[in-house]
């Protein structure tokens, strides 16, 4: 399946700074290096005002814009074309009507004319991943001129291995991709940009981690090194 993605142009659609990385970065950073893929990023959200009991982006001013320097650090470790960044709030796309966040991907498909989407796992614990996997969903229905023909839902650490046990929204993989230790390294390195996401292990965002995922995924497959994911529809 992987060679089907050579010379094609991906969106990869997230909510938040970092998780263009986390779940799909070493990916990413194969299929650009590689298999000449031409790669954008789109951001949604701002992904730091939750931490104050109220949205306020003027407290916040002098750190989003420290952030918003850390997604071109990032975009260049993996070589991301091009990253698109919006300001829906963090942690509350529930307060945002769905159609606001459909709208603009509309937009970036227009304007980017990608026929791939990588985007987040339906089921994940933040309602913000939940509400772009909806929006990506619901703006790539499968109508006679739809451009995007494939859908690929990744896991976020930190997001989807926190589910409640007994939920039936696990993330279940069937796509697989080997990477190696330069990819995971360059994922790695993007993740340490981000100055106000890294952790330091046992978190899942610590580079430590994120190899390890990494480990645990290559050894499901025999691989060294591998990052899983969940086909939602092929068009052939």
């Amino acid at each position: 399946m992987l060679e089907s993605l050579r010379n094609k142009r991906i969106l990869v659609v997230v909510a938040h700074p970092d998780d263009e990385l986390l779940g799909l970065g070493a990916t990413m950073h194969k299929l650009i290096k590689s298999y000449s893929c031409q790669i954008r990023a789109v951001i949604l959200g701002e992904g730091i005002t939750s931490r104050s009991d109220e949205r306020d982006t003027e407290k916040w001013a002098d750190t989003l814009k420290i952030h918003k320097e850390n997604i071109e650090t990032a975009r260049k470790a993996i070589g991301y074309s091009s990253v698109g960044v919006y300001d829906f709030p963090d942690n509350r796309f529930d307060t945002v009507a769905l159609l606001d966040i459909i709208k603009i991907i509309e937009k970036e498909k227009e304007d980017f004319k990608p026929s791939i989407i990588f985007t987040h796992h339906g089921g994940d614990v933040n309602i913000d991943h939940q509400r772009t996997f909806e929006a990506v969903i619901t703006a790539t229905r499968p109508l006679e001129h739809e451009s995007v023909t494939t859908i690929i839902s990744f896991e976020t650490p930190s997001g989807t291995e926190w589910r409640a046990a007994t939920d039936p929204k696990h993330f279940i993989p069937n796509f697989f991709v080997e990477v190696d230790e330069d990819d995971v390294d360059a994922k790695n390195k993007g993740m340490e940009s981000y100055e106000f996401e890294k952790r330091v292990y046992p978190h899942p965002r610590s580079p430590e981690a994120l190899k390890i995922q990494a480990q645990r995924w290559g050894i499901v497959v025999g691989k060294k090194y591998a990052e899983a994911f969940s086909v939602v529809r092929i068009i052939n």
